[in-house]
């Protein structure tokens, strides 16, 4: 005796459902990349340090450093005075990720800032990512020969300018190794000094007059 198909209907339909969660289902999410430490400072900037740049200058009492956990942002107010926020442990080979991006202000601003890696804790070593809107994107700095700064400038190496317009957000890539630093912009590979003599040293942020914020502050040591 024939069974009538209406029987065979939620069969059929538990196949399909099935079939259809192996086939078509999204993919698993990529796992999270090994090794990255992520720097967030909490309000009271704990494992961070205000240094001045010269650093035998005073540090303004008040602090243009202030942190939107919620949003995982860094802000700097530019308006104390020039100066850094280091990262207290020093890094030798290294990749570092930064974004940042300007608050727009009104007319022709000169927007500055910048980068530090493998500076020394005083920061009269220091190597730069120089941060801008007009110009940016390049490495400069002292390094430290015979006891005495020696300033390198690589910005007349630069072929374009891949930094966005003052609000909207750019990517720096680091990548620090032996004698060579790398930085990659918004994706491009920008510039590249080959002449570091500071094999160890500590990262940080700049503040240089200029109203900025960061973000996804992220390092990975490489061994």
């Amino acid at each position: 005796m024939k069974k009538p198909l209406f029987l065979f209907a939620p069969l059929f339909i538990l196949a399909a459902a099935l079939y259809s969660l192996t086939t078509f289902s999204a993919p698993p999410a990529a796992p999270a990349q090994s090794g990255w430490i992520r720097l967030m400072p909490d309000a009271q900037f704990h494992g961070w340090t205000r240094v001045a740049i010269p650093p035998d200058h005073p540090l303004a009492r008040a602090n243009q450093w202030s942190v939107e956990t919620a949003k995982g942002v860094i802000w700097c107010a530019g308006d104390q005075g020039h100066e850094w926020l280091r990262y207290d442990q020093q890094f030798a080979d290294f990749d570092f990720h930064v974004e940042w991006r300007f608050a727009p202000v009104a007319g022709s601003p000169h927007y500055n800032s910048g980068v530090f890696v493998r500076n020394s804790s005083d920061g009269r070593a220091w190597f730069q990512a120089q941060v801008g809107s007009a110009s940016g994107g390049y490495w400069f700095g002292d390094r430290i020969i015979g006891g005495k700064p020696i300033r390198f400038n690589l910005s007349h190496e630069m072929k374009q300018n891949p930094v966005r317009e003052a609000g909207e957000w750019n990517v720096y890539d680091i990548h620090c190794q032996g004698s060579t630093l790398s930085l990659k912009v918004n994706g491009t590979l920008s510039s590249v000094y080959k002449e570091c003599n500071h094999p160890k040293g500590f990262v940080g942020l700049e503040a240089e007059g200029s109203r900025i914020e960061f973000r996804n502050l992220r390092i990975r040591k490489i061994s």
